[in-house]
């Protein structure tokens, strides 16, 4: 390592750069392959959930039906237990009014609440430290804490002690402490922190607002568990519970089909909801996995190249050793020795680098991650394993090549003689070409994916989303009779919002033109010849709202907010796929909404109402008094730096004035957009850093080969000088056998990843093309990187004084 220092701090910082990677890819994938994996019998366990099937799209949900789970009780069988659960489907305000509380009886916007029965205990093996695991749930109004919930409320170190005190949620429903269970300090997904018994539902009146007895409404805030008796089938129970809804809905609007969700594919199915706001993705995992095997290869192949190329030099050493008797055994354990302590070096490196990486990218990681986790037993057991393997690939094929050398040959002083010919310098260019495959493939991956992000980004989306903001006003789920009265309040709001001077338009509506979610209904239309019928997307706005917006009317006129009538505006998807060519011949005919006929009084230019992963489906846009929530506001342009912020907190003061008690939260709207393509944002920044670290590691590799090389041509390069070359023709000579190599690794790089981006691509319904340039860009960025790095050894030897270099012999 002394003798030779660079080449030792190649292969090291090459192996620590890899080691890193994997290190903290491997604490991100363990995290979260150990979700739920802790519960009994958990390969027994399943979700319901639902497919509906629309007339033209299809769509998935994490709930059922709500009088499908006491049917289910009652009907299925084959089945061990039963676990209903519901949410809120909001935060909820908590009063504690009993004598015993902490010095805040009001807990605003409490999240980890739920309705279970008293088998969500068994399902998820709590452990109890007060209260009856079978009974504390049986009744109506009844309520179960977790240790660190009733930390929260009541005072005092003993939790027990919070036994029937009293809860009450949104000034409403008021219910007695029943229970006190520890926090799961397992990796799970199941996030509750509060348990409202499950019969409080239905004697509370709350089933009124959540379709108590409605076999055609599914939402995922009803969910149920089901764990199966040990010689079930899954096909069998999913048969039973289809049997089922089609025996108690016969004439369901739509077509609902069921299936069986394994607990283990919660965390991991993006398809269906999850309790735990972020759902791990399979393929990233997978990604993150081949990017840590990459960069490990590439480490690897450095240590082999500089290590067979340098075999040379210590030709002489092995036939020493083996002409004193040493055995082929002794020699190969001799150098897989050294390639261990130098891989321990690097690891050590690593080690301590592995806090700075996780801080770096703490917006990707979950917070649950942290450097303390590297004193697990299982990731001490993957360093261990990793130190092997990585000293086993890096250094057995280089301790088989130094120990086979015939020690008669190289005390002859005939080993160097034909080292450029050998089959070791076409494997020295055989993996230095693979390494430069991956560096290639990761630049044109980068470049694809980052000029689609700022496509997407940059897009004109057919309306207005610069300087607007949405502001969400409260809706009390449990007090829907006061709608009148929450409207009058909104109203008055927004005339103090519009008193605001940097407020240049401002009104009461539904969800923004692009947003996530939203309402579909299934809608039917008579042409004269057949009746179609298809799923649209339906929002809520006024005249207002179009303008602050800017979206154009291509037929027709806006609708006017009544309580009673009702009128629709619909996109020019909607008016092409009910078959009129011509929008306004649109204008006037009626869609058949439920029971009644509802007229086309418009029809919007098309916008896009999505992300651009999917295409401009039909729209519906309807006014309707009261039933609009949130508030879009139209900020004038920012002529000096902080007038905005100046605005927003004027809004806040208005909001505050209105609703005291509330948290002022908004959004902007190009914000909003923005975060429908986080995960593409993340990978884009995931492959950059890819990208720089295959580079520098190749490079370092490259770097090496180069020193080598000109330490093994010194003589030449002297005569060469000697007898007129010019330094730009020794950099050309010695150059253009590595260029050669680089060039080959983009022919065989570019249709790879062609290939493999194009299929990315494909999960946009709006995408850029490929183009030639960045193919053949991204090969000349290599090429200009590859010359970079080796004008830093070529130049200094073609430069060096021909003189000393011939002055040894």
């Amino acid at each position: 390592m002394i003798r030779n220092k660079v080449f030792s701090l190649i292969n090291i910082i090459g192996l620590a750069i890899g080691i890193s990677a994997s290190l903290v890819i491997y604490l991100i994938v363990s995290y979260d392959l150990s979700f739920d994996k802790f519960e009994q019998d958990g390969n027994r366990i399943f979700r319901v959930v639902s497919d509906m099937k629309f007339p033209d799209n299809d769509f998935k949900n994490a709930g059922v039906p709500m009088p499908l789970i006491p049917a289910a009780q009652k009907e299925l069988t084959g089945v061990e237990m039963f676990v209903p659960l519901s949410t809120p489907g909001e935060d909820i305000n908590v009063t504690i009014t009993s004598a015993i509380k902490s010095t805040a009886g009001r807990y605003k916007k409490q999240t980890g609440i739920a309705y279970v029965d008293n088998n969500y205990f068994k399902l998820l093996c709590y452990e109890w430290i007060a209260g009856s695991p079978q009974k504390a749930l049986s009744e109506p109004f009844s309520t179960v804490l977790t240790e660190s919930r009733a930390k929260a409320y009541f005072t005092g170190s003993d939790v027990s002690k919070a036994i029937g005190k009293v809860i009450t949620y949104n000034d409403s429903i008021k219910t007695t402490v029943t229970g006190v269970v520890k926090d799961l300090n397992k990796n799970t997904d199941f996030l509750f922190k509060e348990f409202i018994s499950y019969k409080t539902i239905e004697s509370s009146g709350l089933k009124n607002n959540m379709s108590w007895n409605e076999w055609g409404s599914v939402s995922s805030d009803n969910q149920l568990f089901i764990k199966l008796n040990t010689d079930a089938n899954t096909a069998t129970i999913t048969k039973q519970i289809q049997q089922l809804f089609r025996k108690h809905q016969e004439n369901a609007y739509l077509d609902n089909i069921f299936s069986l969700q394994p607990l283990t594919d919660i965390h991991f199915n993006t398809a269906y909801d999850s309790f735990n706001e972020r759902i791990a993705h399979l393929p990233t995992l997978y990604g993150l996995l081949s990017v840590a095997v990459v960069l490990l290869v590439l480490g690897c192949i450095n240590f082999i190249n500089l290590t067979t190329a340098q075999s040379v030099q210590r030709a002489k050493e092995i036939g020493i050793r083996k002409t004193m008797g040493s055995s082929k055994k002794q020699l190969v354990f001799q150098f897989m020795s050294e390639t261990f302590l130098l891989t321990c070096i690097a690891m050590s490196i690593s080690l301590l680098f592995v806090p700075s990486i996780i801080k770096l990218f703490s917006d990707f990681i979950p917070p649950q991650i942290n450097p303390a986790m590297l004193s697990n037993f299982n990731v001490i057991i993957f360093i261990i394993a990793l130190l092997f393997v990585i000293t086993l690939l890096s250094g057995f094929y280089p301790a088989i090549v130094l120990s086979q050398y015939n020690p008669v040959l190289v005390l002859k002083g005939q080993t160097a003689a034909a080292s450029s010919t050998t089959r070791k310098a076409w494997i020295r260019k055989s993996l230095t070409v693979t390494q430069f495959v991956f560096a290639q493939a990761f630049i044109i991956a980068a470049l694809i994916v980052g000029n689609q992000i700022r496509f997407t980004l940059n897009k004109d989306l057919g309306f207005k989303k610069d300087g607007i903001i949405t502001l969400q006003t409260p809706e009390n789920y449990f007090h829907q009779e006061n709608l009148s009265a929450d409207a009058v309040r909104r109203e008055v709001l927004l005339q103090k919002i519009r008193s605001v001077p940097g407020v240049a338009k401002a009104c009461i509506a539904g969800e923004a033109p692009a947003a996530n979610g939203g309402s579909l209904q299934t809608m039917k239309f008579n042409n004269g010849k057949k009746e179609v019928e298809t799923t649209v997307q339906v929002k809520n706005a006024d005249e207002d709202y179009f303008k602050l917006y800017n979206l154009h009317l291509v037929a027709g006129r806006f609708p006017v907010k009544s309580d009673s009538v009702i009128e629709y505006v619909i996109n020019e998807s909607y008016a092409r796929f009910l078959g009129f060519k011509n929008p306004s011949e649109a204008v006037g005919r009626s869609v058949q909404h439920g029971d009644r006929p509802v007229p086309i009084v418009g029809v919007l230019r098309d916008f896009y109402a999505k992300s651009l992963h999917e295409t401009i489906k039909p729209l519906v846009y309807y006014s309707k008094k009261n039933w609009e929530t949130q508030l879009h506001i139209a900020l004038m342009p920012e002529a000096i730096p902080g007038a905005w912020q100046t605005s927003i907190n004027q809004i806040q003061k208005a909001y505050k004035e209105i609703y005291p008690e509330e948290d002022f939260k908004y959004n902007f709207i190009d914000e909003t957009i923005a975060r429908f393509y986080e995960s593409e944002q993340r990978t884009s920044t995931l492959l950059s850093w890819a990208t720089g670290l295959a580079i520098i590691i190749s490079c370092l590799g490259l770097l090496g080969l180069v020193i080598y090389t000109t330490s093994q041509r010194t003589k030449e390069i002297g005569v060469r000088k000697v007898l007129g070359a010019s330094v730009a023709q020794i950099v050309r000579l010695i150059s253009k056998d590595f260029i050669k190599l680089v060039a080959l690794a983009f022919v065989i790089a570019a249709p790879a990843a062609w290939w493999g981006m194009s299929k990315w691509l494909e999960n946009f319904a709006y995408r850029i093309t490929i183009s030639w340039w960045i193919l053949i860009g991204s090969g000349v960025l290599m090429i200009l990187i590859t010359l970079l790095t080796l004008s830093i050894q070529t130049i200094r030897a073609a430069m060096a004084n021909p003189v000393e270099s011939l002055r040894t012999e």
